[in-house]
């Protein structure tokens, strides 16, 4: 793929299709912590008030601001005497309680500035393991909302350990963004969008528009991002991918060129929304739901859920992973363990092993019509996609693919 046939915008769109980002009613807007760190890793208090007033203009203009912000760690480590980021799970934890009370506090005084309320909102990967916990957080913002605050929102990271977390708040802001069925995701970073090399590279291109994810497929892409970030772009792309495939479209570009996007300026890379919608729930299925146990199932079983949408039956199981009840997702897996799909389970661990590999005229025989219902039923089933944002290296490089 060259790099002209990225770098320009197609010309099947007769609009800017950044109007979609000026006519949006509800915007999740994602800030990093590169955006709001100093050198000396303090929190940059007048890059968070800058980025405050273009938000609060936004606001002024009648729409709803989702604001997932990075910062917490970064904000609390260099108070507590430590000279870097720490690594451990424990020393992190604790720069992030006490990073977390610094960071909102300065957030609240910027907002209120315009008399606009802020409201924190703290997740972890187990609030959207149930369904409803994952109901209740959509309450929580939508009265927020309502209310006219400002939620916002970070990983939980003084209670988060690193078996269960989100990773990154890329990941996290897409993850808000469909929950909240968001208008569009604006992605703030130190970078101004996504280049067809990179950017230090001779030569290198900003991409404005992407079309289709596969567009970016063999793109050459950098993992980490600064010193006080946990991120790079390749959460970026992974969060664009995410947000896209639920119909939300996403910018990526600088903070400091947040005031030109929300006035539909040519900065940054946009990413058209999918046509084709995922639902809310197979995408919490797929991307955020924790899996607690697993399903291995055998070839043929493997193909019905591939090629023809089956529901899993538990004649086509082999074994079970995990101890999980009614509700709990679950992976299912083939016996050279390859991911299938993810799914929700109808019954416990416990029950099942007198059930596997048996038909449904067995089972009906033996138990009754109640065990003859699917295991897992397609429609609480998403199939475990090869997604254009899956990493591989090539010669050292990180390359999406």
């Amino acid at each position: 793929m060259t790099s002209a046939s990225l770098s320009q915008p197609t010309t099947g769109h007769s609009r800017n299709p950044r109007a979609d980002l000026l006519g949006a009613r509800r915007v999740v807007v994602k800030i990093g912590s590169s955006s709001l760190t100093r050198a000396d890793g303090r929190l940059n208090v007048p890059a968070l008030r800058k980025l405050v007033d273009v938000l609060a203009e936004v606001a002024g203009q009648g729409k709803q601001v989702v604001l997932v912000t990075s910062g917490s760690i970064s904000a609390g480590f260099m108070p507590l005497g430590l000279d870097r980021r720490p690594t451990d799970v424990a020393t992190a934890q604790a720069a992030a309680a006490v990073g977390q009370s610094a960071l909102m506090s300065t957030y609240t005084d910027a907002f209120g500035a315009y008399d606009i309320p802020v409201g924190q909102i703290l997740i972890t990967a187990a609030d959207t393991v149930r369904r409803s916990r994952y109901h209740h957080a959509v309450q929580a913002f939508e009265r927020l909302l309502e209310l006219g605050a400002v939620p916002i929102v970070n990983e939980n990271d003084a209670l988060a350990t690193s078996e269960l977390r989100f990773g990154d708040n890329d990941r996290l802001a897409a993850l808000v963004a469909q929950l909240i069925r968001a208008d569009a995701l604006v992605l703030l970073t130190d970078v101004d969008g996504l280049y067809d090399a990179p950017p230090s590279q001779v030569g290198a291109q900003r991409i404005p528009l992407v079309e289709h994810m596969a567009d970016v497929a063999d793109v050459e892409v950098t993992g980490r991002g600064s010193s006080f970030g946990t991120g790079g772009m390749i959460t970026k792309l992974q969060s664009a991918e995410m947000a896209t495939q639920t119909g939300i479209p996403v910018l990526l570009t600088q903070a400091a060129n947040v005031g030109r996007a929300f006035a539909g300026d040519d900065v940054g890379t946009w990413f058209v929304a999918s046509a084709n919608r995922t639902s809310r729930r197979k995408v919490w299925l797929e991307h955020a739901a924790a899996m607690t146990g697993r399903l291995v199932v055998d070839e043929g079983a493997a193909r019905a859920l591939r090629d023809r949408g089956a529901s899993l039956l538990a004649a086509g199981i082999r074994r079970i992973e995990g101890d999980f009840v009614t509700g709990d997702p679950v992976e299912i897996i083939t016996e050279r363990g390859e991911s299938i799909a993810h799914g929700i389970s109808a019954y416990d661990a416990g029950e099942l092993p007198q059930m596997l590999g048996r038909s449904s005229d067995d089972l009906r025989d033996e138990f009754g019509e109640s065990r003859v219902r699917a295991i897992v039923h397609r429609d609480d089933m998403v199939l475990v996609r090869a997604t254009v944002t899956d990493v591989h290296s090539v010669g050292g490089m990180q390359v999406a693919d």
